[in-house]
């Protein structure tokens, strides 16, 4: 009896051992699957009002994926350093809701779809909280705005610092990029300067805009930025250094923010549609995480109108499809 219970239970392990290669195969295919797919797909442009932007080779096409367990799959140009724009404002906004606490952060930026462009100034104008949420321009900027330190490099360092812990590596700011936006970014420095006449900024607008320029200008791979995700799809810590970066009970609102507006203007189909939290950067990457499961990174410079990446949506949604992924089901 004591043989049949041990061959029974070496058979249930056997199983166990081959689901999980069966799994872990799986994604690799998955990956593979949606990278042919879309490789040759050549609509969208990049975006031009940033001239640093605008030269990058449109070819780029990398996707990469990190399960909460620390396991990471790629495929194509994964290595390739991109600049994470948009995509900065996740880790940021968690960085000042672990500083203040979420209904703070919540009174003082908001947490609501604009229903307008990512930079508008009607929203300014319109929304009572002026601000919309930590996600858009308006709301990143306010955001920025309240990062705590004595002067501007102590805020940047704490920027660049949180960044470092989810990246678990040291990234930089592609001063090309950096150079290029603070030299046209009139526009946001317009919503700043309308932002503290309506006593929504929290600090110097003029440092308050560059910080924030500056950190949408730091660089990171695909595989970066998947290991990023991981950390909100691993409740706020990493599967790496096992550092708990962003206190669990704040994971959801970071995510919520990105499903609310993760994908701009077109956020609500991007839910409608696929399903998970998800935030774009207009530097080409956009990065989704499936809570408890793992984050899915693209980095493709071509944008629809709405300023995300086209094959970057395509590619998450398909394998959102094939993964059964979406966290409404």
């Amino acid at each position: 009896m004591k043989y049949i219970k041990l061959k029974i239970v070496s058979g249930i392990v056997f199983s166990m051992v081959s689901s999980v290669v069966c799994a872990e195969t799986n994604y690799q295919e998955v990956l593979n699957h949606a990278y042919n797919q879309y490789k040759l797909e050549n609509s969208g442009k990049n975006a031009d009002y940033i001239p640093a932007l605008a030269k990058i080779n449109p070819n780029y096409f990398a996707i990469a994926l990190v399960t909460v367990d620390g396991n990471i799959y790629t495929v194509g140009d994964s290595n390739i350093k991109f600049p994470l724009e948009s995509l900065a404002k996740i880790f940021t906004l968690g960085l000042v809701i672990q500083n203040y606490g979420y209904e703070e952060v919540l009174n003082k930026i908001g947490a609501s779809a604009t229903g307008m462009q990512f930079n508008s100034v009607m929203a300014v104008e319109n929304l009572p909280e002026h601000t919309g949420n930590g996600l858009v321009n308006a709301g990143a900027i306010a955001t920025a705005s309240l990062i705590k330190g004595n002067n501007y490099t102590e805020k940047w360092n704490q920027i660049i610092n949180n960044l470092n812990s989810y990246a678990v590596t040291k990234l930089s700011v592609n001063n090309e990029v950096y150079v290029s936006e603070a030299a046209n970014n009139f526009h946001n420095q317009a919503i700043a300067m309308l932002l503290y006449s309506y006593g929504r900024l929290y600090s110097n607008p003029a440092e308050a805009v560059d910080i924030y320029t500056k950190e949408c200008s730091v660089d990171a791979s695909t595989v970066e930025l998947a290991k990023m995700g991981a950390v909100l799809a691993n409740k706020g810590k990493s599967p790496f250094t096992k550092q708990q970066i962003l206190d669990s009970k704040h994971v959801p609102k970071v995510l919520a923010e990105m499903a609310t507006a993760g994908l701009y203007d077109s956020s609500g189909t991007w839910l409608y549609r696929v399903g998970i939290p998800a935030k774009s950067g207009v530097g080409g990457g956009i990065l989704a995480v499936v809570p408890g499961k793992f984050a899915i990174a693209v980095y493709s410079p071509p944008l629809d109108d709405f300023g995300n990446s086209v094959r970057g949506q395509k590619s998450i949604e398909l394998i959102a499809n094939e993964l059964d992924a979406n966290i409404f089901k």
